[in-house]
């Protein structure tokens, strides 16, 4: 029975590695050699299909996204952790709510986007719809994540810290958070590759405008809206498979220095 378990798990690991290195060798294969310097250029033209707007355009939604929605997770988390009480009604309509909440179709995300924060509050196509409606949608994964983190943290190192005269405030930020803040980069990790896939909630909020947004009321398109864009179009497919290699590289950076952030804090707290 142990034998067969230990194939089948080796049966799934390999079947999911072969899947990732398929899908990433695949891409590659297709979009390296359609990388030209023209894709870089400052302005997006008809001639030269440039993806320097849409990269810029997705890290500065990346970042007003986590901006927004971070804090707004992680407070809730402590909420949930230190302040609630666990038989509490409040505690279990924020569960049910975080639970509703991911398991909406990014559609629906995106059409409620529209009516309410382009249409109903006269944003408009703009980085702020955008980044408002990607922000709701990634918040049940902060907050899960960031509670998950919390709970993990030993109840004997918040009772040291109480028995030294430390208040509860102190305790969290002094003591709770530096520990659980491994576990929380992880949270944004995961978010941060949701905003960069996305397509079709910012399609209906932040627009597909082919330019550098010039601010929080101006429109643009990320690079997964650049590329299904110019892969819907049928006119520059292979530019298309070239921008997947780009948002395949933003990707790994962006994971890889949020990793390596991660990893520097757990082990600055198992130096402590």
């Amino acid at each position: 029975m142990d034998r067969t378990i230990r194939s089948i798990i080796r049966i799934s690991t390999f079947i999911t590695f072969s899947t990732l290195f398929f899908i990433i060798g695949y891409i590659l294969i297709k979009g390296i050699p359609s990388l030209d310097l023209s894709l870089f250029q400052l302005e997006y033209t008809t001639e030269n299909v440039s993806l320097f707007p849409a990269m810029v355009t997705t890290l500065m939604l990346i970042a007003l996204t986590l901006i927004i929605a971070t804090p707004i997770g992680i407070f809730t988390a402590f909420y949930l952790v230190e302040y609630a009480k666990k038989d509490s009604k409040i505690v279990e309509a924020i569960r049910i709510a975080t639970e509703t909440l991911s398991g909406i179709p990014s559609i629906v995300y995106g059409l409620f986007g529209m009516l309410f924060f382009v249409i109903r509050l006269n944003f408009k196509y703009s980085l702020l719809a955008g980044a408002l409606t990607v922000g709701i949608m990634v918040l049940p994964l902060i907050i899960r994540t960031a509670e998950e983190a919390l709970l993990s943290v030993d109840n004997s190192l918040r009772e040291a810290s109480f028995g030294l005269g430390a208040g509860k405030l102190r305790t969290i930020f002094r003591i709770v958070l530096p520990v659980a803040m491994p576990g929380i980069l992880s949270g944004v990790i995961l978010s941060i590759g949701r905003i960069v896939g996305e397509t079709a909630a910012l399609m209906f909020t932040l627009g597909t405008a082919t330019k550098i947004p010039e601010g929080l009321f101006s429109s643009g398109r990320t690079l997964a809206l650049h590329m299904y864009v110019l892969s819907t179009e049928g006119l520059n497919v292979n530019e298309s498979y070239a921008t997947g290699v780009i948002l395949l590289l933003v990707v790994l950076i962006v994971n890889g220095l949020s990793t390596l952030l991660s990893n520097k804090l757990a082990k600055g707290n198992e130096d402590e």
